[in-house]
C-alpha cells in the first residue's frame, strides 16, 4: 500500500541510536506527538523518507532504512543527537495542509546560500540537472519533509522562501550552505510527464482509458 503525506512537520524529533549493517541501518527516534496512536507497520516520514515503524516504546520509534535509501538519501549521516523532521502517514479524514508527497526522494540537494529578506529566510538549493523540469516557479517541493513554494528556478536549481513558522518548526530553518537535504519534486508533475510521454505514442491523441492504465492511474 502507497501512503500520503501532505509535507506539514508534526514534530522535530531526535535521533537516539543509529545502528548501521553493511549496507543498511536501523533508526532509533526520540519523539511524542508522533507515537500518540502508533502501531507497528505504520508509516512514518522522517526528514522526508517514508520509513516503516517496527517497534516503539513509549518515547522512541525504530525502522529499518532499505540499502537502496540509505545510498539514496540523506539518512545514512544522521547521527545520534540529530534532530529530524516527522510526519505520520495522511488520515483518511485529516485537513490537507500541504501537497501531496509520496515519502519517495528523487535525490538530495546542496544548499548553495541563505539569506534573510524580511522576515524570511532566502535559500537556493542545486540539484541534479535532470530534476529541473519539475521546478516552476510558484511551484511545489519538499525539502527534507517540508512542504514548500518554489521561488525561483536557475540552471542548477532552485529557491525557496522560508517563513518564521518552517524555520521554528522544521529543520530545514537550521541548514547552512554545504549541508544536503533530501528533495522530492512534486508529484503532479511527474505523473504529467508520464502521461504526456505516454501520450506521445498513441496514435489517437488524448487521454484514454489505456493511457490512463498504462500510467499507473487505472488497474
Amino acid at each position: 500500500m502507497t501512503h500520503l503525506f501532505t509535507g506539514i512537520v508534526e514534530e522535530i524529533g531526535t535521533v537516539s541510536a543509529v545502528k548501521p549493517g553493511p549496507n543498511s541501518l536501523q533508526l532509533a527516534i526520540r519523539c511524542t506527538t508522533v507515537l500518540s496512536d502508533v502501531k507497528k507497520g505504520d508509516s512514518i516520514a522522517v526528514n522526508g523518507v517514508c520509513l516503516t515503524v517496527s517497534g516503539f516504546s513509549n518515547t522512541q520509534f525504530t525502522a529499518d532504512v532499505m540499502p537502496e535509501t540509505v545510498q539514496a538519501t540523506t539518512l545514512h549521516t544522521l547521527r545520534t543527537g540529530n534532530p529530524v523532521n516527522l510526519e505520520r502517514a495522511m488520515a483518511a479524514n485529516g485537513r490537507f495542509g500541504g501537497h501531496i508527497v509520496s515519502g519517495h526522494v528523487d535525490s538530495t540537494g546542496e544548499i548553495m546560500s541563505v539569506r534573510p529578506k524580511g522576515n524570511a529566510t532566502y535559500m537556493d538549493i542545486s540539484v541534479a540537472t535532470e530534476l529541473l523540469k519539475y521546478f516552476i516557479p510558484k511551484g511545489s517541493v519538499t525539502v527534507d519533509g517540508t512542504s514548500l513554494t518554489v521561488f525561483g528556478v536557475t540552471d542548477k536549481g532552485f529557491t525557496i522562501s522560508l517563513i518564521p513558522v518552517t524555520q521554528g518548526d522544521s529543520i530545514i530553518g537550521r541548514k547552512k550552505p554545504g549541508d544536503r537535504a533530501n528533495v522530492e519534486c512534486d508529484m503532479l508533475a511527474k505523473y504529467m510527464e508520464r502521461l504526456m510521454m505516454t501520450n506521445k505514442t498513441n496514435s489517437t491523441g488524448g487521454v484514454t482509458m489505456d493511457t490512463l492504465t498504462s500510467s499507473g492511474f487505472l488497474s
